[in-house]
């Protein structure tokens, strides 16, 4: 049997553990810079605020009804689902994190009634640990916990835990009331073209003919059919445990004219993802930079442009990342230019040794151990405690931020206060 841990509008949740005033109003998330709605409240959902709405045209709504307008917070959000995941992981034998407010959980060993009861603690003990709520949906498949977790959500006023049964009558009754296009796997294009031969219930799914599926769509929907009929086809580990690139970039909160600007935002990308690639164990053979202007506004030059190129050896050290990323990036700029997005790609990720090379005179021991001190210092003072002076001081160009909460998990100089 799996699970499917999944946190209730973890963003709005994480804002709400920090911030007691704000439990019982609307709320929303906002974009990067601060542009449009990308996390509701209940509140807010029920007040017909859309998923990516954009925030302008919700300014009377959020003034009506007195809104919480947030900025997006990641490295809160981030802090907080690893904290979610500790939990998780000290009460399950085996957690894979499928998002970053989702986990698949191993429940192997239970049978019946244990499982619900499990299921409950596993909730209540991520609620007073980190005070995220989530809801549970139990499966024979993962494809049958998904659905678990969506009957979870749509009862409000229940546990939190839904299972889907394992004998046929019950797991039919479950299945008959979700919408093809809301099984895992499907998404909208599918689900329209299903719609249109017939089949618009996931009950439907699980019986169409496995050779129609297979031959009008792919292997992959086929698995997923087999999974709503209870055989797993998907297991724990065959997601790939290693990524295949890290890429990191964001929009400018004004548009970049200047080189010595664009060279600040790419170093920074740079650096960070340098450092998600030593979490991670990994070493990348190739790095990419890309940049473009607004490529949907007619009334100013558009421009855009990218440029690749291997990375020998293979590295994770941030000073040799960031020389061949401002390299690349000098190589694409032109003058002229209202910029208004930068990043980087880091692909042919590979864990292990580091590949030597005959002449190769970098001292790779030397480089760990400095990356492995400035990680550290970084984890525990806060980001950009120390870092590279190529990624600026002020950063007038990074996006706008300007309701974003504080860093209370991640930084010591925004701890909350206490006052007696």
């Amino acid at each position: 049997m799996y699970a499917l841990a999944d946190c209730n509008n973890f963003y709005v949740s994480c804002e709400r553990v920090f911030d007691p005033a704000i439990r019982d109003r609307p709320v929303v998330v906002l974009s990067n810079n601060d542009g449009c709605v990308v996390a509701r409240s209940q509140e807010a959902k029920d007040l017909g605020i859309g998923m990516g709405q954009p925030a302008f045209e919700c300014r009377n709504v959020f003034r009506r009804h007195r809104f919480a307008v947030l900025s997006s917070n990641y490295t809160l959000y981030e802090d907080m689902s690893n904290r979610v995941f500790q939990v998780l992981q000290q009460l399950s034998p085996a957690v894979e994190a499928y998002s970053i407010d989702e986990a698949f959980v191993d429940l192997h060993g239970f049978d019946g009634r244990d499982i619900i009861e499990h299921a409950r603690r596993i909730r209540r003990l991520v609620l007073q640990w980190t005070g995220i709520p989530i809801s549970i949906g139990i499966g024979a498949t993962r494809t049958l916990a998904k659905i678990g977790n969506r009957l979870a959500k749509q009862d409000r006023t229940g546990p939190g835990v839904a299972r889907v049964p394992q004998h046929d009558d019950g797991r039919r009754a479950a299945l008959a009331t979700v919408d093809v296009g809301d099984v895992w796997g499907i998404g909208r294009r599918w689900g329209r073209r299903l719609r249109s031969e017939g089949v618009s219930t996931a009950l439907h799914l699980a019986e169409a003919d496995t050779t129609w599926i297979r031959d009008a769509f792919s292997i992959v929907a086929l698995r997923t059919v087999l999974e709503l009929q209870g055989k797993v086809c998907i297991e724990m580990d065959d997601m790939p445990s290693t990524r295949r690139s890290i890429i990191r970039s964001r929009s400018f909160g004004r548009p970049v004219r200047n080189w010595i600007d664009m060279s600040e935002a790419i170093a920074m990308h740079t650096t960070r993802a340098g450092e998600k690639l030593r979490a991670e164990g990994l070493v990348a053979a190739m790095i990419s930079v890309f940049m473009h202007t607004n490529l949907y506004n007619e009334h100013e030059p558009r421009y855009a442009n990218s440029a690749s190129t291997e990375l020998v050896p293979w590295t994770s050290d941030t000073p040799s990342l960031i020389r061949s990323a401002l390299r690349l990036g000098r190589s694409i700029w032109r003058d002229g230019y209202r910029y208004k997005k930068a990043g980087i790609r880091l692909t042919e990720l590979t864990t292990g040794p580091i590949q030597q090379y005959l002449f190769d005179e970098f001292d790779h021991a030397r480089s760990a151990r400095t990356m492995d001190v400035l990680d550290r210092i970084n984890t525990r003072m806060g980001a950009d405690t120390i870092h590279y002076a190529a990624s600026g001081i002020r950063r007038g160009w990074q996006m706008r931020q300007n309701r974003r909460s504080p860093r209370y998990t991640t930084r010591w100089d925004e701890l909350m206060r206490a006052r007696a």
